[in-house]
C-alpha cells in the first residue's frame, strides 16, 4: 500500500493551489499505472481497469462510488464491457490537487482487493 492510499481528502476550495509538474511527477511514482491527461485545458489523472465482464466492472464502479462519497471527492467513471475508466480531477480548481492522487491510490487499492 502506498503512502497516498493512507491519506484522506482535505476540503478543496476555489483558489486552492493545483499540483505543479514537479510534485505531479513525484506523486505519480506512487501510482505508476495512471496517466496525466488534459481535457479542455484541465489536467486530470486517468486509468483503465480491466474485468472479466460488465457485471464485475459495474461492481467495481459501485464500490468506488461508495469510497468517493465517503471522501467527498468524486471521479468520472466510464463503465463498458470488461473495463472501467476512472478519471480524477478537482472540479473546484479546474485541475489536479493532492486529493486526486490520494483517490487514485485508493482506487488502485480497491482494484487490488
Amino acid at each position: 500500500m502506498t503512502e497516498l492510499s493512507q491519506g484522506s481528502c482535505e476540503a478543496c476550495r476555489i483558489g486552492a493551489p493545483t499540483v505543479d509538474e514537479t510534485e505531479a511527477r513525484v506523486l505519480l511514482q506512487q501510482i505508476p499505472d495512471w496517466s496525466l491527461i488534459e481535457v479542455d485545458g484541465i489536467k486530470q489523472l486517468q486509468r483503465q481497469y480491466k474485468f472479466k465482464n460488465f457485471v464485475k466492472a459495474m461492481a467495481f464502479a459501485n464500490q468506488l462510488a461508495e469510497i468517493a462519497e465517503a471522501e467527498g471527492h468524486h471521479p468520472g467513471i466510464l463503465v463498458e464491457w470488461g473495463k472501467a475508466t476512472v478519471t480524477w480531477w478537482s472540479h473546484s480548481i479546474k485541475g489536479l490537487h493532492r486529493n486526486d492522487f490520494v483517490m487514485a491510490a485508493k482506487t488502485d487499492g480497491l482494484f487490488d482487493q
